[in-house]
């Protein structure tokens, strides 16, 4: 990575930083206009946030190995979690115990730079392999729901958040590491706008029997906030020029928004308020990931297309 692009890329984690100690200066400040419960979660969010934060951090200026081992634990957590949601059949305890173990096979492939592996493992192999140990067990009921699932959790919780992981091993210049913040900040940037926005103006709800929250107005406030953000940072931590700025800011916004819902629906279907109790004040580690399930495959192949012709190693 370049000195210039070394030096953006702390810049925006010291930006982030004071973002953490004024939202902190400001729950602590304002904490008698709010109920006992309401400044008792907002603390916990924050302290959360804090750590997630610095955990984050640490292990993305590490190095790329420190960096693969901890997206693999996180992606080894998030499946953890799943099945702990989802109704399983006992029959399908082995096929699971495989499921668990392709975690490490995928962030391999992706520390050896073996793009077509990374790309076939997950869709193609693993599906294979986890059908035919289903089959194997001679169990036809509740066949299609249990293979669904699993494929469905193998997807989001494996495959699409590996390429966060991928992102930051491309030989991409200003460096991957820069890359990676960039896309993470925005995906929480944007979450945060499009809160916001839908609370200060929001009135026509988008999906109102999924996630009444969601609404156009705050929608468009976050793409337009989010793309304003990505045009603003990436001269820091990216090749972008500002038109292609503006295109991974919106293509980040919208991606991020179906990813929330995309765990919406599954809380909806399940019955639940939040995934787990994992992250205190933010719910599970699915509730956190939500987003960037969606924007770390769109805007890999956004940035893999647009500068690498599509080539990945």
């Amino acid at each position: 990575m370049s000195a210039t692009a070394t030096t953006g890329l702390y810049q925006m984690l010291a930006g982030n930083a004071m973002l953490l100690v004024v939202a902190t200066m400001i729950v602590t400040t304002l904490k008698d206009r709010w109920n006992r419960a309401t400044h008792i979660e907002l603390v916990q969010r924050i302290r959360t946030w804090w750590i997630i934060f610095g955990v984050f951090a640490l292990n993305l200026l590490t190095g790329r190995v420190t960096f693969l081992l901890f997206m693999g634990m996180i992606s080894f957590l998030a499946l953890k979690e799943y099945f702990s949601l989802i109704p399983t059949r006992r029959a399908d305890r082995y096929t699971i115990l495989l499921a668990y173990l392709a975690v490490p096979v995928q962030y391999l492939f992706i520390g050896l730079g073996m793009a077509q592996a990374f790309l076939f493992f997950v869709p193609i192999a693993t599906f294979l392999a986890l059908q035919g140990s289903m089959v194997l067990r001679g169990e036809a009921k509740d066949y299609l729901r249990a293979a669904g699932q699993l494929q469905w959790g193998m997807l989001i919780c494996l495959f699409c958040i590996s390429h966060l992981a991928y992102l930051r091993v491309l030989p991409a210049e200003p460096g991957g590491a820069g890359l990676v913040l960039y896309l993470v900040l925005l995906t929480e940037l944007n979450d945060v706008a499009q809160y916001l926005w839908g609370k200060l103006a929001g009135h026509r709800k988008v999906t109102p029997r999924l996630s009444p929250n969601k609404t156009w107005e705050g929608l468009t406030g976050g793409i337009a906030t989010t793309t304003a953000l990505a045009v603003a940072l990436a001269p820091l931590v990216t090749p972008f020029n500002p038109l292609q700025a503006m295109g991974a800011g919106a293509l980040i916004s919208v991606a991020g928004f179906f990813g929330d819902l995309n765990i919406s629906a599954l809380k909806r279907d399940l019955g639940l308020k939040d995934t787990g109790q994992m992250l205190p004040g933010h719910g599970g580690i699915l509730d956190r990931l939500d987003s960037l399930m969606f924007t770390a495959p769109a805007f890999f192949y956004f940035f893999a297309v647009l500068l690498h012709g599509g080539y990945l190693s």
